[in-house]
């Protein structure tokens, strides 16, 4: 790689990184302002204009917030589990495209931070990552209702990453790649949200339990478990985990999108050939409102739809979402095999 290689691929980690960070603190104004919408309530109106400035009073409060750290626990383990569910959660971004090829200067510039032809595969492999983090930080707090989390996080993330990976196969096999770019690429014309409902729908249903989102909040459920996996955290550790869960939200609609949606594929404008700098701007500026529908339809649904019991989010993942995952499996060989 020559250096002005390394300094565009520099350039695009900071952008990535900063857009990612920054729409997970807007998307907590987001959360409390729909929520109150939906409630019947007024929301955070007090800190800056509609209380858009109300994530900045709250990042300054954890950040002068005294970091407590119980007597009892396993303080390396309990000082690292934050990170290690953050960090997947932030890298996992590096395989997915936002943009086509920029044409500028004589260069042509991908707009994907790495261009992997195992992106799916780098993407399961960093998603089932996520739990250790989890599963660690209900362990090492010495508390019975942080264990009870992490042994449900665990549990949940398992059962559905098989759904997860499976419905992701349909896609694979009509791709005929593991690259995210080459899945957008396929997508031209018919998006794969056509051509795969099933999948679509198998795939968005996991991705909100692999998120830990409502109706699938049991590591967490405050009614039975006070605060789940992160009872005893305060201050930044419990920012880290406050951050993960958004920026996994991020991740996960970012895939959505990129999977189903045809990426920053702008219907009837688009093409696969490298494009002009008003053309890529337009592209990215398309992947940013795909992904902002479907945040807020994880919004949506969390203050719409109740908790789920244990044995019924067991039951959904290992006796509807797995038969109907391995169903669309074999109908889309099928007919892949007879083209």
């Amino acid at each position: 790689m020559t250096l002005i290689g390394l300094l565009i691929t520099l350039l695009k980690i900071a952008v990535v990184f900063n857009a990612v960070m920054g729409v997970v603190t807007f998307l907590v104004w987001v959360e409390r302002r729909v929520s109150a919408f939906i409630q019947d309530r007024l929301g955070p109106n007090r800190v800056g204009p509609l209380g858009l400035l109300q994530p900045i009073a709250d990042a300054i409060k954890f950040i002068f917030k005294e970091d407590l750290i119980p007597g009892q626990v396993n303080r390396p383990v309990f000082i690292i589990a934050p990170a290690l569910s953050l960090i997947p959660a932030l890298i996992t971004f590096a395989v997915i495209p936002f943009g086509g090829t920029l044409r500028i200067f004589g260069w042509e510039i991908p707009l994907i931070i790495t261009d992997v032809n195992i992106g799916v595969l780098y993407l399961f492999a960093l998603s089932s990552l996520g739990v250790y983090g989890i599963v660690l930080a209900g362990w090492a707090s010495n508390n019975k209702y942080s264990l009870l989390g992490g042994l449900r996080s665990s549990a949940q993330m398992i059962s559905y990453e098989l759904a997860l990976g499976l419905s992701l196969v349909g896609v694979v096999l009509l791709t005929g790649s593991l690259s995210l770019r080459e899945v957008v690429f396929a997508q031209y014309g018919l998006w794969n949200v056509v051509k795969q409902p099933l999948a679509f729908f198998i795939f968005l249903v996991a991705v909100f339990a692999e998120t830990n989102r409502l109706p699938f909040d049991l590591p967490e459920a405050e009614t039975e478990l006070v605060a789940g996996y992160h009872t005893e955290y305060a201050g930044m550790k419990f920012a880290m985990f406050f951050m993960a869960e958004y920026a996994n939200m991020v991740t996960a609609s970012a895939l959505v999108v990129t999977l189903f949606f045809g990426g920053w594929m702008v219907p009837f404008v688009s093409t696969p050939e490298p494009s002009s700098l008003w053309l890529s701007i337009l592209e990215v500026l398309a992947f940013v409102v795909k992904v902002g529908v479907v945040l807020f339809l994880f919004v949506w649904v969390r203050w719409t739809i109740p908790r789920f019991r244990y044995d019924q989010l067991m039951m959904l993942g290992w006796k509807v979402l797995l038969p109907l995952a391995l169903l669309n499996v074999f109908a889309t060989a099928g007919v892949v095999a007879l083209m």
